[in-house]
């Protein structure tokens, strides 16, 4: 997973985000809405549509341009999950924090201003205005007599007992079936005092947009990518106690003080099959500059790097496949080894030659005072996931 989180944030900091600055726009859907888009993914095409024209418009409009004289793109990645392994489909929307403008054919970036606190729930308001028309227009949503409520849809037998019961931190299925998830080590907290944030709630939505990165903080975007990328559950948050029982410890307590939930096997099996999302379905989409055929994509994203040395890389780059990051710099990204660079002197070093005649292998390792020989494989073992407390 560290290799593939690394991957995935490189490669959108290297080879698709351009060096500008970047806001983070994190948009919470009510519960039901929730249970929508996990039933009917392919809303999320058209709900994701809706956003990225009325922030498109709005930063058009702080550039003091028109919407066809200027463009922004952004990058949106679609989490599933929330702390406690609960399903909660909300969206992680990197946007250009400003506008291109053409200037007799070349892309120039207008850099704006942050908004408001009244710009941002004015913003919200539309975004939730613009998402009911959308629902109504499919035919998901019904207004009759001034009330509004949601269609009856197909529901999957298996699928939406689960949804529904992750979402409201219930139990799905087995002797306690409707219950609440068990909560541990439930402990008040004193109070932390609340720092000015730009944050906008209405009718169970919420949007934010105070996490912003300037052009020269590609290391911080790069962390940010890859926070957002990261899977469902970390390892290291999952036990299971003397009685077998599953115990996620959560990111951050709650409110209330609650620290860990503790689940039955069963109970916590549930929880992950809620979140896997449907086949087929992309969770990282490009908008704007940055969709896949926009006009002016190759002239704003980041150059490509340097050829890796690897024969397997320069096939890929004859083929006219993307570039895969070197093992070197993975090495170095993931886990802070640099074998570009002297660990005595600071110099940088280069592959001379690669060594793979045996007699000769073996030679150099009894001079240095190696083992010759690979150790022995273990046999295979049971590998336990969850370590007993």
């Amino acid at each position: 997973c560290a290799r593939r989180m690394a991957e995935t944030g490189a490669h959108l900091v290297d080879h698709v985000i351009p060096a500008v600055p970047v806001r983070q726009w994190v948009l919470s859907l009510p519960i039901p809405l929730r249970l929508l888009f996990a039933a009917q993914p392919q809303l999320l095409a058209p709900l994701l549509r809706v956003i990225h024209r009325i922030l498109a418009a709005f930063l058009t409009k702080r550039a003091g341009l028109k919407r066809r004289q200027a463009d922004t793109g952004a990058v949106t990645l679609i989490q599933r999950f929330g702390s406690a392994a609960n399903l909660n489909i909300h969206l992680h929307c990197l946007v250009l924090d400003g506008v291109y403008r053409n200037c007799d054919g070349v892309p120039v970036f207008h850099e704006v201003a942050a908004p408001t606190a009244e710009e941002l729930q004015a913003l919200l308001l539309k975004i939730i205005t613009r998402i009911m028309r959308l629902l109504t227009r499919q035919g998901f949503l019904i207004e009759e007599q001034g009330m509004t409520y949601l269609a009856e849809v197909d529901k999957d037998p298996v699928l939406t007992p689960l949804q529904t019961a992750s979402c409201t931190y219930r139990i799905a299925l087995g002797p306690r079936a409707g219950q609440k998830v068990l909560s541990l080590q439930s402990l008040l907290s004193a109070a932390k005092p609340s720092a000015p944030d730009l944050r906008a709630s209405a009718h169970g939505f919420s949007l934010h947009a105070a996490v912003r990165w300037g052009a020269d903080q590609r290391a911080d975007l790069e962390h940010l990518c890859r926070y957002i990328t990261r899977p469902a559950i970390a390892n290291e948050r999952l036990k299971r106690n003397r009685t077998g029982q599953v115990v996620l410890q959560l990111k951050s307590a709650y409110k209330d003080g609650t620290t860990h939930i503790v689940m039955a096997p069963l109970e916590f099996m549930q929880r992950l099959a809620a979140l896997v999302p449907r086949p087929r379905l992309h969770l990282i989409r490009f908008h704007g500059v940055l969709a896949p055929n926009a006009k002016w994509r190759s002239k704003i994203i980041p150059s490509p790097p340097e050829p890796a040395t690897e024969p397997s890389c320069d096939d890929a780059h004859a083929q006219g496949a993307p570039a895969r990051m070197s093992w070197a710099r993975l090495l170095k990204r993931v886990f802070d080894i640099d074998i570009e660079q002297c660990p005595n002197c600071g110099g940088a070093l280069k592959i001379i030659t690669a060594i793979e005649d045996p007699p000769v292998i073996i030679k150099i390792l009894t001079h240095l005072g190696l083992p010759t020989r690979a150790p022995p494989r273990s046999p295979a073992q049971r590998f336990d996931l969850f370590q007993t407390t």
